[in-house]
């Protein structure tokens, strides 16, 4: 069994390394959990006692909303006195797990299966063997860098005939360390074809006169990003948006349109909100800070206009922002033949 374990902790690895698409729950990550062991020997009652722990692994999103991974893990159970005979012991379990899981935006259900070491103390510590690890869990990710867990787990160790049985359910809280963005390759510079040389033409007899024109103009003035699943203002969002706040009173006479949007985890009905929200929260500073409320058009886009892709934790990053625009007249020159 132990074999067999290590080899689907391998396999997990190599497959990995040919993961096609980035995931919220990709790369590795740290955690610690606290929770409740329920332990029980040959002969002996089974007794709850408090449990904690620390784990930490890493995961490849494969695809298809398929995750795997590896992980391992330290289980810490307190000693209680046990029935019949008022025997008093705990154990303490680590490991190492293969895991599967399914991608869902931001959460992930999973199982895991691998191979644990159980070490009685107390009146158990001749308990010291090896044997088969399961368990099931579901993570949430409410930052991008942090998750919350609960998991059930279950193993056993033996000494002789006496056999000791643990059943683990824990809460936890993991952090997920960056993972770069892959660096864009550069495309190779374009070389013109040769041409032959032209010969100059002769200056037109026609006259020419110019003239300017007024046309408006599209511009983003600012914008600012957000943190996951927040419409709350970042620090370094305020020094951007007095930017803003500057533009408004040199031009007076200037509509601003503060465009919401986020990137493409959740349904689209929540990213439509969470967008409407954000517009809202900068609209709100801009006016606190002395721009008139009619002149700020609020607007929520959702997902639908990302600024990169979404494949990519820095993609999403980027795309959950607010962009605060307005319309310049600028001026044009036109040549005009007579």
């Amino acid at each position: 069994m132990k074999k067999i374990v290590i080899n689907v902790a391998l396999t997990v690895a190599l497959l990995g390394t040919s993961a096609a698409q980035a995931g919220e729950f990709d790369g590795s990550w740290v955690g610690g959990k606290i929770g409740s062991n329920t332990s029980g020997m040959t002969g002996v009652d089974r007794q709850s006692v408090a449990s904690y722990g620390l784990e930490g692994g890493h995961n490849w999103n494969m695809g298809n909303s398929f995750l795997l991974g590896v992980d391992g893990f330290v289980d810490f159970n307190d000693k209680a006195t046990h029935n019949p005979g008022a025997v008093n012991y705990g154990s303490n379990v680590y490991g190492l797990d293969a895991k599967l899981g399914i991608d869902a935006g931001n959460w992930l259900p999973y199982a895991k299966i691998g191979y644990a070491r159980t070490s009685g103390n107390g009146a158990a510590s001749a308990i010291g063997s090896s044997d088969a690890h399961l368990g099931l869990g579901v993570e949430y990710k409410f930052a991008p860098n942090w998750s919350l867990a609960g998991e059930f787990t279950s193993g056993r160790g033996k000494s002789g005939a006496t056999r000791m049985h643990n059943n683990n359910l824990t809460f936890g809280i993991n952090y997920y360390f960056d993972t770069p963005a892959p660096a864009p390759v550069a495309a190779a510079p374009e070389v013109a074809p040769a041409l032959a040389p032209v010969a100059k033409a002769a200056p037109s007899p026609v006259p020419e006169t110019w003239k300017t024109l007024l046309e408006n103009k599209p511009v983003c003035i600012e914008g600012t990003n957000f943190e996951f699943d927040s419409a709350k203002l970042r620090s370094d969002a305020i020094k951007k948006l007095d930017e803003v706040v500057s533009f408004a009173a040199k031009y007076k006479d200037a509509q601003l349109e503060s465009a919401g949007h986020t990137c493409n985890i959740g349904t689209d009905a929540y990213n439509q909100q969470l967008s409407e929200r954000r517009a809202a929260s900068v609209k709100a500073y801009l006016v606190k800070k002395g721009v008139a409320a009619e002149r700020i058009a609020s607007v929520g886009y959702g997902e639908t206009k990302p600024m990169t892709d979404n494949n990519t934790r820095a993609g999403r990053e980027s795309n959950r922002r607010v962009e605060v625009c307005t319309v310049l007249k600028v001026e044009k020159r036109v040549r005009v033949t007579e």
